[in-house]
This record gives C-alpha cells, sequence and structure tokens, in this order.
C-alpha cells in the first residue's frame, strides 16, 4: 500500500497540540479573557514549541533598532498625568509609587510619556482595580517599545506578545517547594541576554492568593549609590557577561548538552530619560565580570549582589490585590516574587514587556541622589 501523504500547515507543525484546562483556570481570570474575546475552546494558554538550538535563540532580534523612551519628551512635571489621579502614594522614599483613580486603557498619549518618566524615577508604578483587557495591556506595551515575543514562554491564545504568568502551569514542568520554590522567586531581571534588553514590564494580576504572594523590587539607582566614590570607579565602564534564563542546544556539538545564550553588556548602565546611572546586576543572569579572573570576578560580583538584595530601604515589598497592574523598568530594578503562599491558592496573571535600548554607559552622569540635590560628603 502506498504511504499516505498528510499535509501539515506551518501553524500546526510548529506548535505545541492544545491541551485541555486540567488544572482549572482560576474564576476572574477566564471571565477576563472571555470578556477580551479570548479563545478558550483550543486549550490555554497557547504554548509554541521549544526552540532546540542556540544559534535559532542568538538570530532573534539580532539586530540593532531604534529607540526612543517616551519618558525623555514628558513635562518633568507630569501635570497631566498626576492632577488627574485621586492620589499619588510614594510607597518608600527611594522606589515604588502607586497611583489611585486611574485606568491604564483610558491614558492619554501625554500621561502614557509622563508614566514612562515617572516609571523611570520611582522605577515601578502600581496601579490597582484595573479593567484592561490583554489586548489593551499589549497596545499600552507598545508606546513603551517593541513587545517581545519569547519563543517558549506560554502566551494567551491570539494575542502574541502577551505571556501567561500563573505559577501552578509551571510547577507542571518544574515543580516548587518551601525549599526549592524556583521560577521568579530568586532576584533576577528579565530579558538581560537580548541583544537590546528589557524596558518596561507591565504584569497584571487577575487572581492572587489571600496571604502571601508580595512581589519585591530593589532599587538600582540606590544601589549604585550605596557603594563608595571610590568603589564605583572599579566598575564604572566595566562590562559582564549576561546569560539567558532558558538553556539550548549547540547545534554543531550537541553532545556537549545545554548552554546558555550569553550577551555583554555594561555593569553600570544609564537610564535615557532620567540621565542618572543604575548598577545592572542580578544573581541568577550576570556570570562574570569581562577581562577579571574568576576568582576576582566571583568576589566583586557577589558583593553588588548583596548590595543589591540586602539593604532593605532601597527595596519595596508590595502587597498584590486582583485587577492589580505592576509596571517596572527592567534597566533600574531587580525583583523577586515571594511564594510563600505554596501554590494553596490560585494566581494568574498576564505580562507584557517593551524592549528598550542597547545599555549604555557615561561616565559624566549623576547618580540620582546628586541629580535631585540630595548627595551628601560621603556620595563624593
Amino acid at each position: 500500500m502506498a504511504p499516505i501523504a498528510v499535509a501539515i500547515s506551518p501553524d500546526i507543525k510548529d506548535t505545541v497540540p492544545p491541551k485541555k484546562d486540567t488544572l482549572g483556570l482560576p474564576e476572574a481570570a477566564r471571565k477576563r479573557l472571555e470578556k477580551a474575546g479570548i479563545d478558550l475552546q483550543h486549550g490555554y494558554p497557547y504554548r509554541p514549541a521549544k526552540p532546540l538550538y542556540l544559534d535559532d535563540i542568538h538570530k532573534i532580534r539580532d539586530y540593532d533598532r531604534e529607540f526612543v523612551d517616551p519618558g525623555s519628551r514628558a513635562d518633568p512635571a507630569k501635570k497631566a498625568l498626576l492632577s488627574a489621579a485621586k492620589e499619588v502614594i510614594h510607597l518608600t522614599a527611594h522606589i515604588g509609587t502607586e497611583i489611585v483613580g486611574l485606568q491604564l486603557k483610558d491614558l492619554t498619549d501625554q500621561q502614557k510619556d509622563e508614566l514612562g518618566l515617572l516609571i523611570a524615577e520611582r522605577s515601578v508604578v502600581f496601579f490597582r482595580n484595573q479593567e484592561i483587557s490583554p489586548q489593551e495591556q499589549k497596545k499600552l506595551g507598545e508606546w513603551y517599545g517593541e513587545i517581545e515575543v519569547h519563543p517558549q514562554v506560554p502566551s494567551v491564545p491570539g494575542v502574541s506578545g502577551v505571556t501567561v504568568i500563573w505559577p501552578a502551569l509551571q510547577a507542571t514542568e518544574y515543580p516548587a517547594s518551601f525549599r526549592n520554590p524556583g521560577g521568579a522567586s530568586r532576584w533576577h531581571t528579565d530579558l538581560v541576554h537580548e541583544r537590546q534588553p528589557a524596558g518596561v514590564t507591565h504584569l497584571h494580576n487577575d487572581t492572587v492568593p489571600t496571604i502571601g504572594g508580595d512581589t519585591l523590587w530593589a532599587s538600582g539607582y540606590a544601589a549604585y549609590e550605596k557603594l563608595s566614590p571610590a568603589f564605583r570607579k572599579i566598575i564604572d565602564g566595566r562590562e559582564a557577561v549576561y546569560r539567558s534564563a532558558h538553556p539550548y542546544l549547540d547545534r554543531e556539538n550537541p553532545n556537549a548538552g545545554p548552554k546558555f545564550l550569553e550577551r555583554v553588556h555594561p555593569l553600570v548602565r544609564v537610564h535615557p530619560a532620567t540621565g542618572w546611572k543604575a548598577l545592572w546586576v542580578n544573581r541568577a543572569m550576570t556570570v562574570r565580570i569581562v577581562g577579571l579572573d574568576k576568582a576576582e570576578s566571583d568576589l566583586i560580583l557577589g558583593y553588588l549582589y548583596d548590595v543589591y538584595e540586602k539593604n532593605v530601604d532601597i527595596q519595596v515589598r508590595f502587597k498584590w490585590t486582583p485587577g492589580t497592574s505592576a509596571l517596572w523598568d527592567n534597566r533600574i530594578t531587580i525583583h523577586n516574587a515571594s511564594w510563600d503562599y505554596a501554590g494553596n491558592e490560585p494566581r494568574h496573571g498576564t505580562r507584557v514587556t517593551a524592549l528598550a535600548e542597547k545599555p549604555f554607559f557615561d561616565e559624566k552622569a549623576p547618580t540620582r541622589r546628586q541629580a535631585l540635590g540630595l548627595a551628601g560628603p560621603e556620595d563624593i
């Protein structure tokens, strides 16, 4: 009998077959997605086939792209945004602001620019009680840069670039425990391996546990300012190797085992909207300092990680409520999601990340404290 030829469309062969919703999509998430017209009949979320080879990943967005930070064209006083809010709450002295009384989907272009500047200054900005669909979330994200479409992370069906943050789903592949919570429960920043890494990320959580599940952010501006002026001179202008979160195989030598995609970026970078210097390292994905021996690099990086992670006065810990959005700048922060709720209650959200500029360092750039007139004798 002659073999039967079966035509497979590109859309089918390049994706993972849909799976039924065996986890039980949280009710608030289901209602939000159905209201937005998301098709849940063929499985949720959409799961792209995981790429195998490192060279395929390296080719993704491996070219320079023009980028203009919206915050750089904003009114420094941010009057259009702040005057429209019912309340503006600064959660700590150095990082974190909550805006009350505005809907993100209704912001004007001017308000979007001013929000970009506010995020650049305060690092992370929160909005509770948001009525926003995945499509509207993506549209807002596009204002802040090219939307990152991840090659293997689950996403909302039919809305490319809106990834699904659902710990219960992640646990089906990487089980979490009290001693090893894994995933986002470590200090990190997103997409550092990109040629032009992440700028503003918008995470909207429609479902959160009643107890626990907080997220912490730490300020890169303040972490840099914690360093002595003499130590800053040691790392200013130096570069480090940053790796991807996921490993891949070398096509030419697959038996060598998984390898990470690596890029070289500056240890200290300057934000284009504020012009302030920020420490840009994270324990999860900053591998080594270029030009130093491993022992030297490990020693310095270990200290820099500790400065970021152990100074609680440069951090904010945020308690989520259902329907809350957080927008933060990956260029000037690290973050950590607490898994203290141990998966006992559902947590579900959608995330959009806008890619920004190629990281750069400018020796003449000021620190945040210097720019704001807060620097003392110890900062000089």
